[in-house]
Parts: structure tokens; C-alpha cells; sequence
């Protein structure tokens, strides 16, 4: 009998390793998750919670007796370094562009010996990717115009440009209204400053997915001096919860996307 030399003792920092571990059916090696999972929801029933984002229980995470800790970005650099020095093998992807999520995905799925059913769900995905594509063609076809969108991570500061729903937007049928900041990683160059450049910008759409807060679009609505912006005047504000679009895994490939096809589609199709 072949003996599994992957990791047997995961802890995942992060929604989307969870997520994906799941969906291979290999759930079974998780002993630790982020309290901010979601995805899948019996996770959080299932699995110990060990960390939050920015901050992780160390001795909790070190009697679970990790073989391997999943992390993402330079915003989890001090946690992985404290599990380092305590001689943890740690794994911290730093996937921003779509590509590099299914990258980051197909990593895991070999880590844990299911590379060809990790390479079959990306090869789909690609594949339902492709045929959204191919809808918001066909209606501008038509004669049907893409929108232009914002979409705003945060409210105050406004924060907007995360590369991932940039491309996946545009796959999506939108134009992103702030298509420079996509190129930035870090959340603190994503950052307008000036309010009244969105106004200029003049979205035909607004979408928010305030990281852990309800988007509230009559707030919104109610800025000084947007109320001339089209999104606003044709009541075009949209909340896609940060679950299924902010986490650089599977929830952005399907729901988040899909969720952005139907808001762009369906404004597609009432205007020229």
C-alpha cells in the first residue's frame, strides 16, 4: 500500500484552502480553521477555530499539532513567522490575479495527492469562465453597452481595485471604473482619497462588499454630491457578500462571479 506522504494536520488561516480542501473531500485533514469562515458552512461546526485574520492563537494552534499551516499574503507574515520559529512547516500563497488562483489551488489539491481532480475542477471552471465570456458578447452583438463599474472594498477610506474581481468583472461583462489600482497588492494603494473622482467617473453600476460590514447602499446614495452619478440616479447598488467574492479561492470562481454576471446582464439588458 502507497503511504500518503502529504499533510495530515492542516490548519488553514484563511477561507479559501478550507473551502477547497472540502471540495476535494479531503476535509478529513483539517484540524484548524479562520473563525471567519463561512464556506462551507458546517466548517464551522466541524473544525476548531484558531485564528482571525490579522492575529491567530498560537497555542492553540501549536497543540493541534499542525504538519502544515495554509496562509495567505503578507498581511499573515508575523503569524507565519511566530509558527516558524515554533518549527511549523508553513505555506503562505500570495494569489491576486485569477491564473494565480487556480495556481495557488492546483498546489494544494497536489500537496494533498488529488492533482488530477484539483486539474479537473480548474479545467471547468476555465471552461464556465469562458462560456460567461461568450453570453456578454453575444449581447453586445446586439448593440448592447458594458457598464461601467465600481466596485468598493471598503467605505471609509474607499478602497477599490483588487485584481482578482477586476479581471473577474471584466469577464463578467463590466468595465471597472478604476482598472490602474488592479496592479496594486497592497490595500493601502488602493485607497481614492478623493471621493469626487468616483463621482467623475460617473459608474453605471455600484457594487460594495464591505469586508465584514453590511453594504449599505442608502448611505451611498446619500454622499455628498453623488447623486448625479448614474448608478445612483438609476438605483443600480448592488451588495455581493465578501464570503463569495473577497476570498481568493473557489467562492470568487462561481458565486462571486456569477453573482456579478447576473447584476451586469441584467443592466445590459434594459439599456443600449
Amino acid at each position: 500500500m502507497t503511504r500518503d506522504l502529504g499533510p495530515q494536520r492542516i490548519v488553514c488561516l484563511t477561507e479559501e484552502t478550507t473551502e477547497w480542501l472540502y471540495l476535494l473531500g479531503q476535509e478529513h485533514r483539517i484540524v484548524g480553521i479562520s473563525g471567519y469562515t463561512v464556506r462551507p458552512r458546517r466548517a464551522r461546526d466541524e473544525k476548531p477555530k484558531v485564528s482571525a485574520f490579522l492575529s491567530a492563537k498560537i497555542d492553540k494552534i501549536l497543540a493541534l499539532q499542525p504538519d502544515c499551516v495554509f496562509g495567505f499574503s503578507d498581511l499573515q507574515a508575523d503569524i507565519a513567522a511566530l509558527l516558524i520559529r515554533a518549527g511549523v512547516q508553513v505555506t503562505v500563497f500570495n494569489q491576486r490575479s485569477v491564473d494565480e488562483i487556480h495556481g495557488m489551488l492546483f498546489q494544494v489539491a497536489a500537496m494533498v495527492g488529488c492533482a488530477d481532480a484539483g486539474l479537473a475542477w480548474i479545467e471547468q471552471n476555465r471552461a464556465e469562465l469562458d462560456a460567461i465570456q461568450v453570453k456578454v458578447q453575444a449581447l453586445q452583438t446586439c448593440g448592447k453597452r458594458r457598464p461601467r463599474v465600481f466596485f468598493e472594498e471598503w467605505d471609509e477610506p474607499h478602497i477599490s481595485g483588487i485584481r482578482w474581481v477586476s479581471e473577474l468583472l471584466g469577464i463578467a461583462g463590466g468595465d471597472d471604473v478604476f482598472p490602474e489600482l488592479a496592479v496594486e497588492s497592497l490595500g493601502k494603494n488602493r485607497i481614492i482619497a478623493d471621493g469626487a473622482e468616483i463621482v467623475r467617473r460617473n459608474p453605471d453600476i455600484i457594487i460594495g462588499s464591505w469586508c465584514g460590514k453590511k453594504f449599505r447602499p442608502e448611505k451611498v446614495a446619500a454622499r455628498e454630491g453623488w447623486q448625479d452619478v448614474a448608478a445612483v440616479k438609476d438605483g443600480q447598488l448592488f451588495e455581493i457578500k465578501s464570503a463569495d467574492i473577497l476570498q481568493p479561492g473557489p467562492a470568487a470562481l462561481t458565486d462571486g462571479v456569477q453573482q456579478m454576471h447576473r447584476i451586469v446582464t441584467d443592466w445590459m439588458q434594459q439599456h443600449g
